[in-house]
């Protein structure tokens, strides 16, 4: 039987390997037009200003122009030649072969059996109707962006999504801006250890932490 509050999880750290996924899609653009770069440092900076932009946007813009414009930074920035506009939308059209972390298609539905689960990511809908992770959680419990009108780290998301979740949430949040964001909002958080990603010395700390779902699962009893 589930119970208890609405346990959300972070799509693109927590849930999903977006560095793995999204890097192979641009290291294939940058081999084909001979950039000299790796998919990983095209993702990396280009992620940090996307990541940028969705924090100091006074208003709320759609996940995928926020997307658009950081690849047309970043390519800017490195001196890349190549239609930035279409490379993004392709690259937002690849989420679907992104990967899973390995322990996230059993140990979710595992915790699913017992508590009610959900997703708040800074996504579209159709962005979100494209991963993995949408076979996996109701679509009633999934609180993107879109729906709530704003982005994290910005305290208004996590009031928003604990609102609809009916007062009660737990989320469940890997980098740094996330778990910051969600304890600075007041939220109950349990950090997820994920490879690649480590908390912000100079934020809170939360009092949970889990190295898996499994161990995620315990932690919720």
């Amino acid at each position: 039987m589930r119970e208890g509050p609405l346990v959300t999880f972070d799509l693109f750290s927590a849930l999903v390997d977006s560095r793995t996924g999204a890097s192979r899609i641009l290291g294939m653009i940058s081999a084909e037009r001979r950039w000299g770069f790796d998919g990983e440092r095209i993702y990396d900076e280009w992620d940090r200003r996307n990541k940028t932009s969705q924090r100091d946007e006074a208003g709320w813009i759609p996940f995928a122009e926020h997307c658009r414009d950081a690849l047309m930074a970043t390519y800017t920035d490195l001196g890349l030649s190549g239609p930035a506009v279409v490379d993004a939308a392709m690259l937002l059209g690849s989420v679907g072969g992104w990967p899973l972390w390995p322990d996230v298609a059993t140990g979710l539905a595992e915790i699913a059996a017992r508590h009610r689960v959900g997703v708040l990511s800074n996504v579209d809908d159709d962005v979100f109707a494209r991963t993995k992770v949408a076979a996996l959680v109701a679509d009633d419990d999934v609180l993107t962006s879109e729906r709530l009108r704003a982005y994290k780290p910005g305290a208004e998301i996590y009031l928003r999504a604990k609102e609809r979740a009916g007062g009660a949430l737990v989320h469940v949040a890997t980098s740094a801006r996330d778990v910051r964001g969600a304890l600075e909002a007041g939220i109950d958080v349990i950090h997820l250890r994920r490879p690649g990603h480590a908390l912000d010395p100079a934020g809170p700390m939360p009092d949970r932490s889990a190295g898996d779902l499994t161990e995620l699962a315990r932690l919720l009893g």
